[in-house]
C-alpha cells in the first residue's frame, strides 16, 4: 500500500511542467490528483490521461487561484 492512498491532493499549475511532474509523482504515490490549471484545458487534458493510462486517478479542474477570495 503507498503512503498516499486514500488522500486527495490538489496540483496547482499542473497542466504542464514542474507542476505536471509533480501530479505525476504523486499519482504515482497513490492520491487521487486535482490538475488544477488557469489557461491550458487541453495541457490539463492530457495529465490527466497520463495519470490514467499509468492506473491512477485523476480529474482536471478550472480556475484561477492567483488572486485573493
Amino acid at each position: 500500500m503507498s503512503k498516499l492512498n486514500g488522500k486527495v491532493a490538489i496540483v496547482t499549475g499542473a497542466s504542464k511542467g514542474i507542476g505536471a511532474g509533480i501530479a505525476k509523482g504523486l499519482a504515482a504515490a497513490g492520491a487521487a490528483v486535482v490538475v488544477n490549471y488557469a489557461s491550458s484545458r487541453e495541457g490539463a487534458d492530457r495529465v490527466v490521461a497520463e495519470i490514467k493510462d499509468a492506473g491512477g486517478r485523476a480529474v482536471a479542474v478550472h480556475g484561477d487561484v492567483s488572486h485573493v477570495a
